[in-house]
């Protein structure tokens, strides 16, 4: 990399490193990645017209970091098509109607039916009557001060505790639904059980765009963007800051590698910032290492029907009891394109929190192999005829989980640290969104720092 001090070195390919990576292009910066490709949780392929998903699926909308990412690098996202409402539970598939009728289509006890409305209506007004207004930008307000007040909504108790003891129906549909946070209903905070439910009926913050081609469109194309200033598999050791510059030691191959910057953007999971970053502050570091994280188990299956489905319509379905929480339809965006319906689709399934931790030690076979025995089951049979090509994916850290308490660590988490500066989605609580956005602000904070040190 030669012995010239460089404006940047990012640390971390995913979505944070990318985006400040994006907007540091035109300095002299180098990305260092320990794995083998960019996007870190996102990961997607393409198949002909569909694509193969692991990662995240789902985007955020106009006016939104992401908006500006995608449309600076110039890639197209379209609203999902399709219903993101449908449930398969206890042998029943529904795809359309209200889902307030759901409790009294699908078989279940009257116990468990008056159980799931109840805390259905608790869950939809805490959402409407007072998540929306704490979402709700103020006029002149910093983006901090709105997402610590996220934070500490709702944040002295689990979820479970606001929804309260319920029979094994409806507690398996709102864990389903929860759990898709990274966190179990008695380890999320209940506002961040609210907030997902938020999300999940795209109301407020909702996140309901996909990327054509594929997730993985947008983070290859910044990849070829950034040109040589990218390294794969270079595994950083350790930030240590100068009087006036950070040394970044790394490893790449069978070779250790020193690189100085005037300032650096550390984009990891917060366990590897809290590892790497070791003359951070000690608050800083501190409640990098409280940040909690629950796993990710995906699988992806390629399929080569020529009839209509009955999921065409459909782009997720949550299915309580199962080996995933929800699969979801990732040809949705083709069915939505065309006029005749192609041969062909894809489908993704997702294991999160408890259902990810069952998975961790199987094999990436048997893990396909489950997911696709639950799947056709749960969407009526169809799919396992059908499947040419089937992949699973994991990581241990998938998702980071607002836990009661989570707000006491942002102060610190948000504060500058000299010249590293933090950026990933473990900073906010909208996956992607945040951590484009703070991808962004990293980056200005380091543009502010070589200014200032050229004058």
């Amino acid at each position: 990399m030669g012995d010239a001090m460089k404006d940047v070195v990012i640390v971390g390919g995913g979505i944070a490193g990318l985006s400040a990576a994006w907007r540091l292009r035109h300095y002299d910066i180098a990305l260092l990645e320990a794995g083998d490709r960019v996007g870190g949780r996102i990961r997607s392929e393409r198949r002909g017209p569909y694509w193969l998903n692991w990662g995240a699926h789902v985007f955020a909308g106009p006016g939104t970091s992401t908006d500006l990412l995608l449309n600076e690098v110039g890639i197209t996202a379209v609203t999902v098509p399709g219903s993101l409402q449908a449930v398969s539970m206890n042998g029943t598939f529904l795809a359309q109607g209200r889902i307030e009728t759901y409790p009294f289509r699908i078989p279940m006890s009257w116990a468990d039916r008056i159980a799931l409305m109840k805390a259905g209506a608790k869950v939809g007004a805490a959402v409407l009557s007072k998540y929306t207004k704490v979402v709700k930008q103020r006029p002149g307000e910093s983006g901090a001060a709105r997402q610590q007040r996220i934070y500490d909504f709702e944040s002295s108790r689990t979820f479970r505790d606001f929804v309260g003891d319920l029979p094994p129906d409806a507690a398996a549909m709102l864990r389903t639904t929860v759990s898709r946070s990274g966190g179990e209903p008695d380890e999320i905070s209940a506002g961040a059980g609210i907030g997902y439910f938020s999300l999940v009926l795209n109301i407020g913050e909702g996140l309901g765009r996909g990327i054509v081609g594929g997730p993985s469109t947008l983070t290859e194309a910044i990849a070829v963007a950034l040109g040589d200033s990218l390294h794969l598999g270079a595994e950083v050791q350790e930030i240590v800051h100068r009087s006036d510059s950070v040394v970044v030691r790394y490893r790449e191959g069978d070779t250790d590698h020193e690189v100085q910057a005037r300032t650096v953007v550390l984009a990891t999971t917060a366990g590897v910032a809290h590892r790497v970053g070791v003359d951070l502050p000690g608050d800083i570091r501190e409640a990098l290492g409280n940040v909690r994280y629950g796993p990710h188990v995906s699988s992806a299956f390629l399929t080569d029907e020529t009839t209509p489905r009955t999921w065409d319509d459909v782009y997720a379905v949550t299915a309580p009891k199962r080996s995933f929480a929800i699969a979801l339809n990732q040809a949705s965006i083709v069915r939505g394109q065309e006029s005749t319906r192609q041969p062909g689709g894809s489908l993704m399934t997702f294991a999160p929190a408890h259902l990810g931790v069952a998975l961790l030690d199987k094999s990436d076979e048997e893990i396909a192999e489950l997911h696709l025995r639950d799947l056709d089951e749960a969407l009526g049979g169809g799919v396992a005829d059908h499947v040419v090509e089937s992949r699973s994916a994991r990581w241990v850290e998938g998702s980071p989980y607002c836990f009661p308490g989570r707000g006491a660590l942002q102060p610190a988490l948000t504060r500058r640290g000299g010249r590293v500066f933090l950026a990933g989605d473990f900073l906010g609580t909208l996956y992607t969104e945040t951590a484009i956005t703070t991808g962004f602000a990293a980056a200005q904070e380091a543009m502010s720092v070589v200014s200032t040190d050229r004058r």
